[in-house]
């Protein structure tokens, strides 16, 4: 018994092509759908632009066609117009397009057999006119003594002949944004996608953008990125208050700023990677930056000045817990003294607090601080406190807080990289406040 719908299939001989039944295979079915590339993905003066239509049987003798896609709006659809040349298919899997001056899309399909049977239409592909923007990134993102930074920017078509230009950003308070200034060697473009910024030893902003062409036509810039200094200078400074790293969520938190200048803004670079400044999520008052309860984010903030000049950055984290670790913001010289707390959200005493130092036990009192009298090389790891309010209760507070001191001939920077191991149940809270 053959099964329903055999009959309907065409029997071939051995010596038959085998196209004919492979062809009928996939009408009965689904017809195959081809994938549509274009190159480059972004237009430039008197470039030409290629498609390549590419089917999963390309051995099988397919002609190509090749379509300009027409918006209609009604259906949030498009219709095909052939493209001159197509209208009897192609023997070759790519078409060039010539003059193509502005942003456009296509598709194509396919086709065999006489009469013939076509694959499906592939999914749109664009190619765009206008500027791309690149992206650029920087190595380190936190400066130490003698450090060179590389800065590195991507285009989305790093195969199209691009030169790349380099600019250091100047603040501009008008407006909230900044102007750019190139760097050194950057004025006619580098041929290579990575510049290397020797001496730097301050917070800094940089840009990036490519051009290419005669005369040049050049991308967008890039979004600013930054590179951070901890180190104090006399033209700008930035203060916390209160001066620590972790701050208690819906507790107060102010930045001000001081220096050589007459006028303000703070910047902050979140966790989320957006860059926004105080009016966003505080009031500027005069050189001073109120954080709004709600708008602690975790996060690099820092001052920039009408001058030109950008302060010290801090790194300082909003806490939701009931507990955090009391860490200066600021950097701590070598053979300074140091000193790491421990603080409640509520004001209780605990009976025993216990310090650690890369998981082993450094001190263990009554004593909510731990003070280092002179910091050096000997002194780097990570830090943890632990303690309990009252024994029945001492397996709710195993929460630990910790911070990682580097250390180096100059300085320490305690902008410290926050690491919690969490063991605390609902009961927490109530717990803290019934005690």
């Amino acid at each position: 018994m053959l099964p329903q719908g055999a009959a309907d299939i065409p029997r071939v001989k051995r010596s038959d092509d085998f196209s004919a039944l492979s062809q009928r295979h996939w009408t009965l079915n689904e017809e195959p759908q081809p994938v549509l590339t274009v190159s480059p993905l972004w237009l430039s003066p008197g470039a030409s632009v290629t498609l390549n239509c590419s089917v999963k049987d390309p051995s099988a003798g397919w002609s190509f066609y090749w379509y300009k896609i027409i918006p209609k709006l009604s259906g949030s659809s498009y219709n095909f117009e052939l493209l001159p040349g197509s209208s009897n298919g192609t023997d070759q899997d790519s078409y060039m397009v010539h003059g193509q001056t502005h942003t456009a899309g296509y598709v194509c399909r396919a086709g065999r057999g006489d009469p013939v049977s076509y694959t499906r239409y592939s999914k749109p592909a664009f190619v765009w006119s206008g500027e791309p923007q690149p992206v650029l990134t920087l190595s380190p993102l936190w400066l130490s003594p003698g450090a060179s930074v590389t800065l590195n920017c991507s285009v989305k078509d790093p195969s199209a002949g691009w030169s790349f230009y380099w600019y250091k950003i100047i603040p501009k308070l008008s407006g909230s944004s900044y102007s750019f200034e190139l760097l050194t060697g950057s004025r006619i473009g580098t041929d290579q996608d990575s510049y290397m910024v020797h001496g730097q030893t301050h917070t800094a902003g940089y840009v990036c953008r490519a051009g290419r062409g005669d005369p040049v036509s050049y991308t967008l810039y890039s979004k600013p990125v930054f590179v951070w200094s901890g180190d104090l200078h006399s033209a700008a400074s930035l203060t916390v208050s209160p001066d620590r790293v972790q701050h208690f969520t819906e507790q107060p938190v102010s930045l001000s700023c001081e220096g050589n200048s007459a006028e303000w803004r703070v910047s902050r670079f979140s966790k989320f990677g957006h860059l926004s400044r105080c009016s966003s999520w505080g009031t500027m008052d005069g050189s001073t930056c109120n954080i709004h309860v709600s708008q602690l984010i975790d996060g690099v903030y820092w001052c920039e000045s009408e001058t030109a000049q950008f302060s010290n950055a801090v790194n300082i984290t909003g806490e939701n817990s009931d507990m955090i670790l009391v860490s200066p913001v600021r950097p701590v010289a070598e053979g300074d003294p140091v000193t790491l707390g421990c603080k409640l959200r509520t004001q209780k005493v605990l009976s025993k607090v216990d310090f650690y130092k890369n998981g082993e036990l450094i001190q263990n009192d009554t004593r909510m601080e731990l003070t280092i009298p002179a910091v050096s090389q000997s002194d780097e790891g990570f830090y943890k406190w632990s303690s309990s309010l009252r024994e029945p209760i001492r397996a709710l507070l195993q929460s630990k807080l910790s911070a990682e001191m580097k250390i180096n001939s100059k300085y320490t920077p305690l902008f410290s990289t926050v690491h919690k191991e969490k063991r605390i149940i609902s009961k927490l809270r109530e717990a803290l406040r019934t005690t």
